[in-house]
């Protein structure tokens, strides 16, 4: 659980390099994430790409999420479009919450490995 002092105290939860690489990551690009996603046997597309950038754009203004079921209830919020999970798993067959964190240089979230959670690993 995410203590509001600790993360409002702790400097470096938010900071990035000019380039936009948040500390403590692995360095990150676009050709980094398309590479990834290749791997995984994906083509990003502009829904790929959205999806992405809000998952690194969640982590650097959050930080890391309790578990994979509180981004999979976000995602689904926000780019489902009231199709429910489905398009998710369309866009991301891997899991959205894995795959999309993979693709977006982010430490995968706890339980994401669980299939009833965003992934089929």
């Amino acid at each position: 659980m995410l203590d509001i002092n600790k993360a409002t105290a702790n400097i470096y939860r938010a900071q990035h390099d000019p380039e936009g690489n948040m500390f403590g990551l692995a360095p990150w690009s676009p050709l980094s994430a398309q590479r990834q996603a290749e791997a995984e046997g994906i083509f990003l597309t502009d829904e790929h790409w959205e999806i992405v950038m809000y998952v690194r754009e969640r982590y650097r203004a959050r930080g890391a999420a309790g578990s994979a079921r509180e981004i999979l209830h976000e995602l689904e919020e926000k780019f489902s479009d009231g199709h429910g999970r489905r398009n998710l798993y369309e866009l991301f067959p891997g899991g959205p919450v894995s795959q999309a964190s993979r693709i977006a240089g982010l430490p995968l979230p706890p339980y994401s490995s669980d299939p009833s959670f965003g992934s089929v690993e």
